[in-house]
């Protein structure tokens, strides 16, 4: 799901320019390297080779080697290296992949360094995943989350001024554009990850941590209320109940012109113009709205955070990295170069000249993510989620079909515990 998430967001990139985090303390003198691990399609290279060059004049006597990594065996790349003698100074993870790491006890923890990263000020889509029994060994970096992709004529010709703020004005409105062989939306009965949203509005979870042991949460009141709204909006589409966003591609799918909305990063709209430029100037964005009018509604976050290795022989020149990585200058620049949100909610303004991305970073300010244990990986990769919102749209009982779905999850979160 992450690596979607940044394959789309990635192609969304736009020309790079920026500046290094203003100095910290200088390094001792003598030439010392840090090698710090970027993956592919987070930072461009003229970005990338910018901080490089500033960052080394400001901190004489470092030679900063960047390394990028293919997301391709990246977990098996990481654990060796948490493991080894000579591992990278500083790494960038998926933000939901740092309880997975931690917990082979070769990562640095930072609790010490978050108020010096005002942290008081982090995402917590990306802060959460970060932090596991108190201690904080992620830090936050960028987030991409996913908003509604709509088009604007499709809204025009229903009579739609604006965008709703309310998820009932969002059953409304998507009611108001099925007509004239269009959808109101396209919505696939696999998308979990919307589900996830309207069960953490509903106050509900994904799963639980009870007496040191998990638990698996979605057959709770609230996440059957979730999996309800799901229902209904899903059902005012044409969207397969049997398939996620990918089968077939939900961008090839709007670019056809019938589709009043999708949820998705912003970056898709470079996809959709791929299939037909002739929507450029039809396609609008818009934070998923919430239960209320003044709090968008909770969506998942996906993004990265920074790492230092426990192993690292020079800890306190890594944090300065880390710092000027995650520091107010270069998240700024990074944000515009990248489309990404920044992992400060203060910076959240500096978007605000894009729609998409500004849409992006509304949603993001109510961001949440997986439950944070090592074994939520295992639980994507059954697609159990998946099976049970398919079971449950075909006209499978909810309450049972949630009771089974989660005596699975609770088996997996628990297996080598």
């Amino acid at each position: 799901m992450r690596n979607r998430i940044l394959a789309l967001a990635a192609v969304f990139a736009l020309a790079a320019c920026g500046a290094a985090e203003e100095p910290g303390q200088q390094q001792a003198a003598g030439p010392v390297k840090l090698t710090v691990w970027i993956m592919d399609g987070s930072v461009t290279q003229e970005l990338l080779k910018k901080f490089e060059t500033e960052y080394e004049a400001a901190h004489q006597g470092v030679d900063l080697d960047v390394q990028i990594q293919a997301w391709d065996g990246i977990g098996e790349r990481v654990t060796a290296a948490l493991a080894s003698t000579d591992a990278p100074d500083v790494i960038e993870v998926g933000n939901t992949q740092v309880a997975q790491y931690s917990a082979s006890g070769g990562v640095s923890d930072l609790s010490a360094k978050v108020a010096d990263l005002k942290g008081e000020d982090w995402l917590p889509g990306l802060a959460q995943p970060g932090k596991i029994d108190g201690k904080q060994y992620g830090i936050p970096w960028y987030a991409a989350n996913r908003v509604v992709v709509y088009n604007k004529d499709l809204f025009k010709a229903a009579g739609i001024a604006e965008p709703p703020k309310t998820r009932d004005e969002w059953l409304e409105v998507t009611e108001k554009l099925n007509k004239g062989g269009n959808q109101g939306i396209y919505l696939t009965g696999q998308t979990w990850y919307a589900l996830a949203g309207f069960v953490w509005d509903e106050g509900g979870d994904l799963a639980i941590q009870e007496g040191g042991k998990w638990k698996g949460a979605l057959d709770t009141p609230q996440a059957l209320a979730g999996m309800d709204y799901y229902k209904r909006l899903q059902a005012l589409g044409k969207g397969p109940k049997d398939a996620d966003e990918a089968n077939p591609p939900q961008h090839e799918v709007f670019a056809q012109g019938k589709v009043g909305q999708i949820i998705a990063v912003p970056g898709i709209a470079a996809r959709v113009l791929e299939v037909d430029d002739k929507l450029r100037d039809k396609i609008g964005f818009f934070p998923i709205p919430g239960k209320t009018a003044d709090k968008p509604g909770t969506v998942f976050t996906g993004g990265s955070d920074l790492i230092i290795p426990a192993a690292s022989q020079r800890q306190e020149q890594a944090y300065e990295v880390v710092k000027a990585l995650a520091g107010e200058r270069f998240q700024t620049e990074l944000a515009k170069a990248m489309s990404f949100v920044p992992n400060r909610t203060s910076l959240a303004g500096v978007l605000a000249g894009d729609e998409g991305t500004a849409a992006m970073a509304v949603g993001a300010a109510n961001g949440r993510a997986t439950p944070n244990t090592p074994n939520w990986a295992a639980v994507e990769a059954t697609s159990v989620i998946k099976q049970y919102m398919t079971a449950v749209l075909t006209g499978g009982d909810p309450a049972a079909e949630g009771e089974k779905v989660s005596e699975s999850i609770t088996t997996t979160l628990n297996s080598g515990s």
